[in-house]
């Protein structure tokens, strides 16, 4: 009489076994790397919308900016009488310093930055009304 064996042997349970750790070994690198990029993609959508909205605030001559978020802070400044200074302060949230999937120097708009983006760092952007110059500063 045949016996009728139905499953799996240990051997092949075992061979499933390891050929999904060496997959998940592989994946765990590109899936952190492209965490990283987000973060990057994220800060630098959050630049370009800070230096956006205070050269537009600049350009329409308001005095208050009461969009302030989590990310995103803005100040203005009367620093000498009818010359405002509008600044916005971003917090960056990568967790690598450096920025690996663009050039941050010029980034946002071709405006040239000083320093280099930071792990939890911050980026101040501001817009002098009277020279009508923008800097970004990354520490």
């Amino acid at each position: 009489m045949k016996k009728n064996n139905k499953g799996f042997t240990l051997a092949e349970l075992l061979i499933v076994v390891a050929i999904i750790a060496v997959l998940v070994a592989i994946a765990i690198p590109i899936f952190t790397s492209q965490l990283e990029k987000s973060r990057e993609a994220t800060d630098l959508a959050n630049v370009r919308s800070a230096y956006a909205e205070i050269v537009t605030a600049a350009m329409t001559e308001e005095t208050e900016i009461v969009s302030n978020s989590a990310d995103i802070e803005y100040v203005v400044d009367d620093a000498t009488a009818g010359s405002y200074v509008y600044t916005a302060t971003v917090t960056l949230h990568q967790a690598v310093d450096g920025w690996a999937t663009v050039d941050a120097d010029k980034a946002v708009a071709g405006v040239t930055a000083t320093g280099t983006p930071t792990a939890k760092g911050k980026a101040t952007i501001t817009f002098t009304e009277n020279n009508e110059t923008v800097t970004i500063k990354y520490e």
